[in-house]
């Protein structure tokens, strides 16, 4: 299953993506976010002690998370601001917290979370503004080291196609 999540306000994305999926006949759900009620995270670490697997913010978040805990892939949409993906696409990579455990491991020299589940998704980035976009590749490549998972790339708007030709 690819997810995608749209936090932009730009509906064309979506639907190139859309007509490309649909002609590889792969299974994907592309939510957008920028009209759903998604909620930042408080760092309360109820999804890991109090209610594991599951956060404690009731929104529209949670339909996202139960698929990405099938593992699959996830490509977030985001704008730019400071040269990095904006709140709202950060957001999206914050809220993944249920799907990890607290409990850590030695992984590639470095401390990373054990998984909750034994799927887990790849991660990828497309964005449109102005980024930092070595940065922002070292960033979603550290992001998939911590769940175990492949990063899948980081593209501007302008190599829509690229990022296409990765979803699987």
């Amino acid at each position: 299953m690819i997810v995608i999540v749209n936090t932009t306000d730009n509906k064309e994305i979506s639907a190139l993506i859309q007509t490309d999926l649909e002609e590889k006949k792969v299974e994907y759900k592309i939510f957008e976010a920028d009209t759903m009620n998604i909620s930042p995270c408080l760092g309360c670490n109820y999804c890991w002690l109090k209610t594991p697997g599951n956060c404690m913010i009731n929104d529209d978040y949670e339909q996202i998370v139960k698929l990405l805990a099938k593992g699959g892939q996830m490509w977030v949409i985001s704008d730019t601001a400071l040269g990095f993906i904006n709140h709202k696409g950060k957001n999206i990579y914050d809220r993944l917290m249920p799907i990890v455990t607290m409990n850590l491991e030695f992984r590639d020299k470095l401390m990373r979370h054990i998984m909750r589940y034994d799927t887990r998704p790849d991660v990828g980035v497309i964005f449109q503004g102005e980024a930092d976009k070595e940065f922002l590749d070292t960033w979603n490549k550290k992001v998939a080291s911590n769940m175990n998972s492949e990063p899948l790339g980081v593209y501007e708007v302008n190599e829509i196609r690229e990022a296409i030709a990765c979803m699987q």
